[in-house]
């Protein structure tokens, strides 16, 4: 088994020179803009935000919350048992609320850290003293990377970045992400920030990314380093489709569905992330506002999940939930509903405004507030904002030296290199710098900064643009081609004009937030405006090979590089100059213009339906064609496989008296064979270094609607030219080979499973 430990050395130490709160790339360069006004540096404090300051106040010393001696459990009740019922609301919204008399100071509970410290919220901001901060590769080109300790890594550097903020008043202590949203249809807004379509690399994305930011150095794990959000729970993907807005949308989805797809990331960030919280979203769910189902909230996440930290709302969801929705008759019923079913954060101000008087009308009592503010407490307890001064505490020698360190923006660059994909190459890749006397570079992303680095961003550290890292290596001639990417006219007679007279072109092309955003889902996956037509025209004007978009035979090489953050002109030319070998496999699926044309964005289905032509979603269960599948990505060397060790029969005892099933529940463990071992040797037969990953995948018998093709493991290897090494999967039979029934049940398959590897295929058979 390759450790996740040796799988970081292995695939990070290439050599290289260096508002409310959005659709994922369908064009080879599809990039976004979202604009905000930064907060006035001038707001800035010098020190961080905290409570139970005895060294200034030594009374403080005599609250038992203020006592660190204590258990945090009971710190907690001597708090909340000292506010009165006003206070306890102040507890409830995003703007905590200072209680002077106790030392409580106001603190703001929303900021954002989707891939670096972002200026999105009220909680977080640069100035002069930390200009910018490390921004990644948006999250649906890390999750390109299916490198698990990558993602980890990357939530690691943002948490000490976010933390030595936090040290000089900048930041806050609770952050709004990861998105962690099954990417469902193409045409969604905010696919950019998911991790793809699958739930198995969802679900490793959340986990990983969470203890990143979450995990500290000290010995107790109960402390947080920063507290990350896992959103937008729970089927959540319609922003504003031809009319419908998440504000109003009722998503009806099916058990199996909801707890076969939907559901796993979710269960993953609390389950395994140990997660300190999760947000509620928008729309409805069969009928019921997420953020007012007892169900879902304090049945599942609570309940199921045992969640150790706070539910929040997305932003004026509980506003929503009235005005929009019109789901009760009176503010006051918003507000009840949403707190007794387990709603502890408002972000916004509505339970601020209304609970008191929902409190004297008897629809929620005080007890469910003390329990709700009580998790709220818990989690800053856990990240030490009531201990007193900071900077005497873990993480109180971070500062602006620990941001934007050489470190920290080479991760940004790696996580770029290894999210890229290769998805056409007739062999004219890599470029031989020797050999390419003039490069033209063109397109209206070509040399773009902001757009680079996608939504939910923060500033900087700095740029490095296509055309920039382009440059570095050889000479390079440029022209945008469009003026902007609506591209309303293209010059394609400059663009034809330089291609011809050039040795090879790099066409950068795409989208940015003008076209796809948050509130704004695609109506199709064309390339926008005129694009088409100047990628078409300068194909037959080149003189050399052309490089990046893909129904054409005169383009040479295709490069899928999402949103590659602060260094992805750095990332692009490694890889195009064959610095870097690209490993980057495609996290979803890449749909021709005909599904979009027949299939509604609305329908939440994932399995087809043979009756009306439904095709279904996702590589799991989509029946139609395709212009690249999930986990397609090429190398400049050649990967194979061979089948080492692997069962042909697996035989269950299941519990006495079981007469239906098989359900898991019902298998008896330490009986039977319940977990086995695959082994795979992979070798390298091409001529240099490459990263590989290598996909286990299941296709299970047809029962249930079962998935066509299931991914059940991945792993991330590097190996030498001629190299070969063996990859261990370990098959759990519950967890990996059972499918969620009609009503959400998961049972195992009897009868015949087909594991494929590559080109491998082994079928064993599962029987009790």
């Amino acid at each position: 088994m390759i450790s996740q430990e040796s799988k970081l050395l292995n695939t990070m130490g290439s050599s290289s020179p260096l508002t409310r709160r959005n659709r994922a790339p369908s064009s080879v360069f599809s990039l976004f803009l979202f604009f905000l006004c930064l907060l006035d540096s001038s707001n800035a404090q010098s020190t961080p935000v905290f409570a139970c300051d005895v060294a200034g106040n030594p009374s403080l010393a005599a609250y038992g919350f203020c006592n660190t001696a204590i258990k945090i459990e009971y710190r907690v009740a001597d708090l909340v048992a000292r506010l009165t019922l006003q206070e306890k609301i102040g507890v409830l919204t995003s703007k905590l609320h200072g209680v002077t008399r106790l030392g409580i100071p106001t603190y703001e509970w929303w900021s954002e850290a989707l891939h670096g410290v972002s200026y999105v919220g009220p909680g977080t901001h640069f100035s002069g003293q930390v200009p910018g901060a490390t921004s990644f590769p948006q999250v649906i080109l890390t999750a390109a990377s299916f490198n698990v300790s990558l993602f980890q890594a990357i939530g690691k550097v943002v948490s000490t970045e976010a933390r030595a903020m936090y040290n000089v008043g900048l930041a806050g202590l609770t952050y709004w992400s990861p998105n962690v949203n099954i990417f469902r249809d193409p045409r969604w807004g905010r696919g950019q920030e998911t991790p793809g379509e699958d739930p198995l690399l969802s679900s490793k994305y959340a986990t990983g990314y969470v203890k990143g930011l979450q995990e500290t150095d000290s010995s107790d794990a109960n402390r947080l380093k920063v507290a990350a959000c896992c959103k937008h729970y729970t089927a959540y993907d319609v922003d504003n489709w031809k009319g419908v807005e998440r504000y109003s949308f009722n998503a009806v989805v099916n058990q199996q569905d909801l707890d076969d797809t939907y559901q796993p990331p979710f269960k993953s960030c609390v389950v395994d992330g140990n997660v300190a919280s999760v947000m509620c979203s928008y729309n409805k769910v069969n009928g019921k506002p997420t953020c007012a189902d007892p169900d879902l909230l304090s049945g599942v996440i609570r309940g199921e999940w045992k969640l150790n930290g706070y539910i929040v709302s997305d932003c004026d969801s509980v506003d929503v939930l009235y005005k929009n929705q019109h789901y009760t008759k009176t503010p006051e019923e918003a507000a009840a509903i949403s707190i007794n079913a387990g709603l502890d954060l408002n972000c916004g101000y509505f339970l601020g405004d209304h609970t008191e008087a929902a409190v004297k009308a008897g629809l929620v009592n005080e007890a469910a507030i003390d329990k709700a503010i009580s998790n709220n407490f818990l989690t800053l307890m856990r990240l030490g904002f009531f201990d007193g001064d900071p900077k005497k505490q873990i993480y109180g020698g971070l500062g602006p030296k620990d941001v934007c360190t050489p470190a920290n923006q080479e991760l940004a660059a790696e996580a770029a290199r290894q999210g890229i994909v290769l998805l056409k190459n007739t062999g004219s890749l890599p470029l031989s710098p020797k050999a390419i006397k003039t490069l033209a570079v063109i397109g209206p992303n070509a040399n773009v900064t902001k757009t680079m680095i996608g939504n939910y961003e923060g500033t900087p550290c700095k740029y490095t643009t296509p055309l920039q890292g382009l440059a570095g290596t050889v000479s390079t001639t440029y022209l945008p081609g469009c003026s902007n990417v609506a591209c309303a006219v293209a010059d394609v007679a400059g663009a034809t004009k330089l291609a011809a007279s050039a040795d090879a072109t790099v066409l950068v092309i795409g989208a940015d937030q003008s076209i796809e955003a948050e509130s704004r889902d695609r109506v199709d996956l064309n390339l926008p405006g005129q694009q088409q037509d100047l990628v078409t025209q300068v194909a037959k004007a080149a003189k050399g090979p052309v490089f990046r978009y893909h129904n054409d035979a005169k383009i040479a090489g295709i490069l899928w590089v999402g949103y590659p953050g602060e260094a992805g002109g750095i990332a692009i030319a490694d890889v195009i100059f064959g610095r870097y070998n690209p490993s980057g496999r495609l996290p979803m699926t890449w749909y021709p213009q005909s599904y979009v044309e027949k299939v509604p964005m609305t329908n939440m289905n994932m399995r087809p339906d043979n009756s009306n032509g439904y095709p279904g979603r996702t590589y799991r269960f989509y029946t139609g064609e395709t212009v690249y599948a999930f986990g397609d990505g090429l190398s400049y060397t050649k990967f194979s496989h061979s089948l080492v060790k692997a069962p042909r029969l697996v035989s269950l005892s299941l519990e006495e008296n079981h007469a239906i099933g098989p359900h898991c529940d019902n298998v008896v463990s330490g009986t039977g064979r319940t977990a086995f071992e695959v082994q795979i040797k992979v070798q390298n037969g091409g001529d240099r270094e490459g990263i590989h990953t290598v996909f286990l995948f299941t296709t299970p018998p047809a029962v249930h609607g079962s998935p066509r093709k299931h991914l059940l493991g991945f792993e991330k290897i590097r190996l030498g030219k001629m190299e070969e090494a063996v990859v261990k999967f370990k098959v759990d039979v519950c967890k990996d080979l059972s499918v969620v029934d009609e009503v959400g049940k998961r049972k195992i398959g009897l009868g015949q499973h087909l594991l494929h590897v590559g080109d491998v295929k082994h079928s064993l058979s599962i029987r009790i």
